[in-house]
């Protein structure tokens, strides 16, 4: 119960410092979020509302990636598992305290799409200072993919363009 606690009052600080970023030009730049062990950076301007998991109604047809769709706030949203998608595999199973850690990240309205990603975990917000190193995209990757950091405890970071994802030709073909 104490952790249920903890965790709605670090949602409700990350809701908070999330909106006074955007509202103040606070030097937090990225939404941090872990998804199938891999730590990505999504650009505040580009992320939406964030919400606890939701049962997902499956599509038929679609492919594994696509986990379905979901009412949120009375609209229908697309459900993507983001560690599946990026690393193009199928979607890991998560056990109901795993599953109850999830979120569910909206796009943000701007980029006039009904998806949300799928990740793990929050991992709060981070700027630039955050890091103690920085390298451009590789010429392979995704053009998704922005510039992948390094913390001062090593751990890589790989920063999204959700713009960039809604975009792209793979990301919006979901039929198998």
């Amino acid at each position: 119960m104490a952790s249920r606690e903890a965790l709605r009052a670090f949602q409700s600080r990350l809701a908070n410092r999330l909106q006074e970023a955007r509202t103040t030009g606070a030097a937090a730049a990225w939404l941090a979020v872990e998804a199938a062990d891999a730590r990505y950076l999504f650009p505040l301007n580009h992320a939406g509302e964030i919400f606890p998991w939701r049962t997902v109604q499956a599509v038929p047809h679609a492919r594994d990636w696509f986990l379905g769709v979901v009412n949120l706030r009375g609209g229908v949203s697309g459900v993507v598992d983001l560690g599946a998608f990026v690393k193009h595999a199928p979607p890991s199973h998560r056990s109901d305290l795993a599953q109850s850690q999830c979120r569910l990240v909206a796009f943000s309205d701007a980029l006039n799409i009904n998806c949300v990603v799928l990740i793990d975990k929050l991992l709060g917000l981070k700027s630039v200072e955050s890091f103690v190193a920085s390298n451009p995209p590789a010429a392979d990757a995704p053009e998704f993919f922005g510039h992948s950091y390094v913390d001062s405890q090593g751990a890589a970071w790989q920063e999204i363009n959700l713009q960039a994802l809604s975009l792209n030709p793979q990301f919006l073909s979901i039929s198998a």
